[in-house]
């Protein structure tokens, strides 16, 4: 009985002396020294003070309160420390499949992604990220079961092991998924700010799994997570075997893109823009195209939206800016004036910091001017886009002396405000109306009031996708600035474009007009 009574006792104090040596490592304890210091004024003289204000701040050293967490293991917000990581959900998910053939139970893994979690990380930093991040684990774990595992994966993202069922049916997984968008559909409030966030979510049942193991279901999930944010936001996807096989074709397409690239097989092609009112080549717009060694010229419909998947969109802007500033000094030096040369830019790339020094440094690299770049947007990332660093990028660029087209204009609902938010210099008027522009009246009177506007806010415009000589005469009477399209010239290589400019120089006349233009 005594030695049972012993053997508690010691227990009792190994307990309460680990919880009193985990309150001595906080840095906080050190507030209440100057309590204790009186205390032991009072209770011990002057002896019981000096021993107290002394041996508090050692003791609390040897317990380790003042030792700093060496950059890069601090500590993560609770809620996210108490996540599993992937070895652990995995290891949840080896356990219930391999008892399944006895216990008759099974589970499915979920993969939820941000769609817009680099917004986020844009407008409000890192912190804010991290901040998301733990109030969506919270509402994560408070919509699943007490047996469901949640774990945070490397990307940002998390995943769900539910926990053992008899039953489980896609109808089901489809539910749980929506409970999950539905739980952190609800905005998060930061610094005063209301944050809302969207995700993806894929999804894979045990017996759909390639394989009967944890690793094969998270695997599983994941790729139809991916599938997911490529279809979204707020996309549902269920794991099918030919994800796999396209995900596979699709890491094969970026190893083919990379040396593409890498190769120089991806140019640049430049179509020419006249001007209206002189008949003078105005500047080119650059144009990618791929050159396949066996295939011949893919056409950019084609290879540019396995570019943006594949997330090459920036090292394809670093080969288009390099193209098209090279042209210029090719063409300065064969002796022909090109004033601007124009280079698309995706929201993507549009994101990526300092944007406006790597511009710079290429234009210095190449001795040109600003002013002989311009960088063209769609209308829809101007009326869209609430992101800080997009803003700044391209005040940036547009202060350092760069045009901005704003392209496609017309078909995005930009406001006013937006565009000059943007530093817009000249609206490109999208092809929907320059179509028939010569025959059709309406389509007559969108352009005017385009025109108008443009004329107003004193902004250049230039008109693409111009096929006919009808339609050409039309736009310069009404007044659009300048031109381009089939009916002037079709991209061409950076070889075409100095005989093409010799032709042209030889055969320039005035541009065809109808009249007068009118104001």
């Amino acid at each position: 009985m005594s030695f049972g009574f012993g053997r508690r006792a010691a227990n009792w104090a190994l307990s309460h002396l680990a919880t009193v040596s985990t309150v001595l490592r906080r840095p906080e304890i050190m507030v209440f020294v100057p309590a204790v210091t009186l205390g032991a004024y009072f209770l011990g003289g002057e002896r019981a003070l000096m021993l107290v204000a002394l041996g508090a701040p050692l003791v609390a050293a040897l317990a380790g309160a003042f030792r700093q967490v060496p950059q890069g293991q601090m500590t993560l917000p609770d809620a996210l420390n108490g996540l599993a990581l992937r070895p652990q959900i995995i290891g949840v998910m080896d356990r219930i499949l391999r008892d399944t053939p006895i216990t008759g139970l099974t589970t499915g893994c979920l993969v939820v992604q941000f769609d817009d979690m680099g917004d986020v990380v844009d407008r409000y930093g890192r912190i804010a990220q991290t901040e998301v991040l733990t109030r969506c684990a919270e509402r994560l774990c408070s919509a699943l079961r007490t047996g469901d595992v949640v774990a945070r994966l490397e990307g940002g993202g998390f995943a769900v092991a539910l926990g053992p069922v008899r039953r489980l049916d896609l109808e089901t997984a489809v539910q749980v998924s929506a409970r999950l968008q539905s739980a952190l559909t609800a905005p998060i409030s930061l610094n005063g700010a209301r944050v809302y966030v969207t995700t993806s979510v894929g999804f894979c049942l045990a017996d759909r799994a390639p394989s009967a193991t944890g690793a094969a279901l998270l695997d599983a999930a994941q790729v139809a997570a991916d599938d997911a944010s490529r279809n979204g936001p707020g996309a549902i996807r269920a794991f099918a075997p030919d994800m796999a096989r396209t995900r596979a074709d699709r890491d094969q397409m970026r190893d083919e893109l990379e040396q593409a690239l890498d190769e120089g097989q991806i140019r640049a092609h430049f179509q020419p823009q006249i001007s209206t009112d002189t008949g003078a080549v105005s500047g080119f717009e650059s144009l990618a195209r791929w050159h396949h060694p066996t295939r011949g010229l893919i056409p950019p419909a084609e290879f540019l939206p396995l570019i943006e998947d594949c997330g090459l969109s920036s090292r394809l802007c670093e080969v288009m800016v390099f193209n098209a500033l090279s042209a210029l000094s090719q063409w300065d030096k064969a002796g022909f004036h090109v004033p601007t040369v124009a280079v698309n830019f995706s929201k993507s790339e549009l994101r990526a910091p300092g944007l406006a020094s790597k511009l710079r440094w290429e234009l210095d690299r190449f001795d040109l001017a600003p002013e002989r770049l311009t960088i063209e947007i769609l209308e829809t990332v101007v009326a869209e886009t609430d992101s800080d660093v997009i803003v700044a990028n391209i005040a940036a660029i547009a202060q350092m002396g760069c045009g901005v087209d704003l392209d496609d204009f017309g078909t995005g609902h930009a406001s006013i405000t937006s565009i000059r938010r943007f530093a817009v210099r000249r609206l490109k008027i999208d092809r929907s109306f320059v179509t028939r522009v010569d025959e059709d009246r309406e389509q007559q009177k969108i352009v005017s009031a385009i025109l108008s506007m443009a004329e107003r806010l004193e902004m250049e415009t230039i008109a693409e996708g111009v096929e006919t000589q009808g339609e050409h005469a039309m736009l310069s009477q009404l007044g659009c600035n300048h031109v381009q399209g089939y009916g002037l010239a079709r991209p061409m290589a950076m070889e075409e474009t100095v005989e093409w400019m010799h032709r042209y120089t030889q055969r320039q006349t005035t541009t065809p007009r109808i009249g007068n233009r009118t104001n």
